[in-house]
């Protein structure tokens, strides 16, 4: 027998039977959805595929399962062609008596950490204690409104270099503990995950993959995708408890003023649901939709064939077959025109935001730091320059990098 016969895939025939993968099982509305948390796959299926998937976890033969099927539904199922899918998705372990090779699993960050190490994140006591911090802190910002922060309060020195740089390593441990919590309420539901740096149009983030928690309960999906918020809320409302206790005009005082701002400065950014921040997976969750941002996407673009190239008489039943959205679910469709629409007007918006002012804003500041750099202009005036050319170059420097190197692994993936 020559090599390239010893490794052709096995023959899935009327009697054999298949050992599958630890596969997930959960149903959503009038499908179910059958995954593998170890690889992040998941899949949705009729009440005929999740049957079928039942059946063969049974270990019953392809006969057997397509028999048992047909008595049920009064249907017929090719089930040999939907374990050749299954394989193909690498749920499959076993068909009959050769083992299925199989893919490495993603990389989690964190390995160590355990389901049973942070149970307590998705306790559902938790998201009260939450809330009565928040509104503890909303009490004392009615009765003390002067500890609202404002803009002013990052300037809490006079030394330019140290304003930035401790608002930067603060604004980044902030951004860390806001995807760690993410990870971590993943891993109470059994989900890996793995943060990595990221890009969303002209900004620099960091990202946590939980895509598996799609096999989890509603309240858990619904917990992992919140934690990043309600850890900058818990934080900010903190520091606002805490801020109430300190006389004003102390140093400390700044400080805390200044980090309460730098805690809610991301909030308003996850309303940008058209970049995928945390609101959008609770948008997409909400409405029932298995791919909002990729959907709309195919949606405008299609409208915008439309715009560009009008049809012509005679041709509509033929470019209402193109929509691309025709293709889903009632409920899914309203939600992806709709969401198409704010997906291009935030898209536009934000790049006309940052061709008006970020750029131009960031150009000026690199030219007054290189104009402030010399012996005329002392210790401190060059520290200062020397700082915004570290951190503004170093930030723009590191996003690059990052949308390049997930560009090629976007590619090598579409290439497997």
């Amino acid at each position: 027998m020559t090599d390239t016969a010893a490794d052709d895939p096995p023959r899935i025939g009327p009697t054999t039977r298949v050992v599958l993968h630890d596969l997930a099982v959960r149903p959503d509305r009038d499908e179910w959805i059958v995954g593998r948390m170890a690889t992040r796959t998941f899949v949705a299926l009729p009440a005929a595929g999740a049957r079928a998937v039942e059946l063969l976890r049974e270990g019953r033969s392809v006969t057997r399962t397509e028999e048992t099927l047909r008595a049920e539904t009064g249907e017929e199922f090719d089930i040999a062609d939907f374990v050749g899918d299954l394989t193909a998705l690498g749920f499959v372990a076993r068909i009959g008596d050769r083992p299925v090779p199989d893919v490495e699993p993603p990389r989690a960050s964190l390995p160590w950490l355990r389901p049973r190490h942070v149970r307590l994140a998705l306790h559902p006591v938790l998201p009260l204690l939450v809330g009565a911090l928040l509104t503890a802190a909303l009490v004392v910002l009615v009765r003390r409104p002067d500890l609202v922060p404002g803009y002013r309060d990052l300037l809490w020195s006079r030394h330019g270099s140290v304003v930035l740089l401790s608002g930067a390593a603060a604004g980044w441990a902030l951004l860390l503990a806001h995807e760690l919590a993410h990870l971590v309420t993943a891993r109470a539901a059994g989900v890996p995950g793995k943060m990595r740096l990221g890009t969303r149009l002209q900004f620099l983030v960091m990202q946590t993959d939980i895509s598996g928690i799609e096999l989890a309960p509603r309240r858990h999906r619904l917990t992992a995708y919140l934690a990043g918020i309600a850890l900058n809320l818990s934080v900010a409302s903190s520091l606002v408890l805490v801020l109430a206790a300190t006389e004003t005009g102390t140093t400390a005082h700044r400080l805390l003023a200044a980090a309460l701002l730098l805690a809610l400065l991301p909030l308003p950014f996850q309303c940008m649901v058209f970049t995928r921040t945390d609101l959008y997976f609770v948008l997409q969750d909400l409405t029932g939709c298995r791919d909002l941002y990729g959907d709309g996407l195919a949606y405008a673009r299609y409208r915008f064939r439309r715009a560009v190239r009008p049809v012509r008489r005679g041709h509509r039943a033929e470019a209402a077959r193109d929509d691309p959205s025709a293709r889903l679910p009632a409920h899914e469709r309203r939600a992806v025109r709709i969401y198409s629409v704010v997906l291009v007007v935030g898209t536009a918006a934000c790049l006309t935001f940052m061709a008006a002012v970020t750029l131009p804003v960031d150009l000026a500041l690199l030219a007054r730091a290189v104009r402030g750099l010399g012996p005329e202009h002392g210790l401190a005036g060059n520290a200062d320059a020397v700082t915004v050319l570290v951190v503004l170059g170093g930030v723009n420097v590191l996003w690059l990098v990052t949308w390049w190197r997930n560009r090629r692994s976007r590619r090598a993936a579409s290439a497997g």
